[in-house]
Formats: structure tokens, C-alpha cells, sequence
């Protein structure tokens, strides 16, 4: 959780684990008290990696359709920030606010020079013995209008994990209400979809957060900002924490 401790001229000064940032008053949100995470285990994905990997892989288990590995991600055209390095920025603070509120999490990426393809990002996840599995996104447009944040599941017909579907909806929802609320950010939608390999191989529910578009030059300075990716963050475990307290 962040603390407060200045304000001035419009700004406010937050520290986050020790460190202190600026971030404009308006960006500030009530805090909620700390949830009960009851140790349940979070698997946080931070998407992409500093190099692509363009061979390929099945779309989901024994599918003949093949997709990249993992993809090279988007780039904010404001301030030239990779997808992937926003990615872990946000996870990271999303690691520290689930364990201040009592979860554990388990990070399938740390680093920027890793190559663990989707499907291997799906297979650490339910390895280790994770309850939920959290991909960390962003988004790009070729319209630079396009703002807001979105979450995407499977679909009720989804080949491979329709199972799953009821529980990574859920998810997503409450992921998406959290977010959007904390961060004061427009809401777009729960994207319904097979077509990503790293929702069709995973075997617990899975959402996965698009936390806002890159290619629109607002929102690519806000999300470069420290203090907008710990509103981020704590909208994020906001909605982990409904989730879970709503079966």
C-alpha cells in the first residue's frame, strides 16, 4: 500500500516501500483497508519479454493452429516506454500490494532477459500452485483515441478450457471494476475470446488485464507514472480481493 506523507500545489508525495514519488492529487483515490488474503497464492504473468520469440506453437493443447511463442509487445509512442517494462513495473507493485493484504504470489518473469513462451507461462502458473493466474498487458491501437482499460477471458465454448470459463469471467469483471475504479480510467469491456494461447493452455482461471493503450499519447504519460501504476496495482488486488470474497 502506498502512504501519504505531502501535498502541495496539486501534487502529492506517496511513498511506496520506502520510496517516495510524486503524483498529482487528482490521481488519488480513498484507500480501502487491507484485505484478508487468507494466503491464498496469486500467479502474476508479466507479459512479453525484452526479445521476441518468433517460432511457433500450438494455439492451445493439441490444437494444429499455431501462434508465435510470445510476441514483441507494444511501445508507448509518447514516451517510448516497451510494453514489457511496463508490464513488470506494474507487476511488481501488484506483488507487494497482494502481499501487504496477506496473499502469496508466485512471478512467472522477474527480468526483462528471460524466453518462457505462453504456453510455458501457463504451465509455471498451475505449477506453482497458484489459484488464479494474472497477465499483465497493455494495449495498442492504430486509432490513438482509443483509451481505457479492458480484461480478456475464454469463451463459454472455448475448445480447450470451457471449464474455466464461469471462474476467469468472474475474474475478469471484478479485475476490471477494480481497476478502472482506483484508476479513475474509461472502462471498455470483458473481451470474450479463444484466439490467446497463454488463456487456452492455463488450467486455473485466468484473466488477462490490458491496463491501457500505449499508442493514445494521455494515457501512455499516465501509465509511465509511478504513482498511476500503484492505482493500478491496488484496483487490480481491489478486484482479486472481490473475487475471491464473492464465490
Amino acid at each position: 500500500m502506498y502512504e501519504k506523507n505531502g501535498e502541495g500545489d496539486g501534487w502529492s508525495r506517496i511513498s511506496i516501500e520506502g520510496e517516495n514519488y510524486y503524483i498529482k492529487s487528482d490521481y488519488l483515490r480513498e484507500k480501502k483497508a487491507p484485505g484478508e488474503g487468507g494466503g491464498h497464492l496469486i500467479a502474476i504473468d508479466a507479459g512479453h519479454q525484452s526479445k521476441a520469440n518468433t517460432d511457433k506453437e500450438p494455439l492451445g493443447p493439441g490444437s494444429s493452429e499455431m501462434k508465435m511463442k510470445v510476441s514483441g509487445g507494444t511501445r508507448g509512442t509518447t514516451t517510448g516506454l516497451y510494453e514489457y517494462e511496463l508490464a513488470l513495473a506494474v507487476s511488481q507493485k501488484l506483488k507487494a500490494e497482494l502481499e501487504s493484504r496477506g496473499y502469496e504470489v508466485y512471478m512467472v518473469r522477474e527480468s526483462h532477459d528471460v524466453d518462457i513462451s505462453n504456453s510455458q507461462r501457463a504451465q509455471m502458473a498451475y505449477d506453482s500452485g497458484a489459484e488464479i493466474f494474472v497477465r499483465i498487458h497493455a494495449n495498442g491501437s492504430e486509432n490513438s483515441a482509443a483509451n481505457g482499460a479492458m480484461t480478456i477471458c475464454p469463451t463459454a465454448q472455448n475448445p480447450y478450457v470451457s471449464g474455466l470459463y464461469a471462474d476467469s469471467r468472474r475474474l475478469s469483471d471484478k479485475v476490471l471494476d477494480g481497476l478502472t475504479a482506483s484508476a479513475g480510467c474509461k472502462k471498455e469491456r470483458v473481451w470474450e475470446t479463444d484466439t490467446m494461447s497463454g488463456i487456452n493452455w492455463s488450467m486455473i482461471p485466468v484473466t488477462i488485464v490490458e491496463m491501457g493503450y500505449m499508442t493514445n499519447p494521455e494515457e501512455d504519460t499516465k501509465l509511465s507514472d509511478d504513482g498511476y501504476q500503484q492505482l493500478i496495482a491496488i484496483g487490480i488486488a481491489d478486484g482479486i480481493d472481490s473475487y475471491f470474497a464473492t464465490p
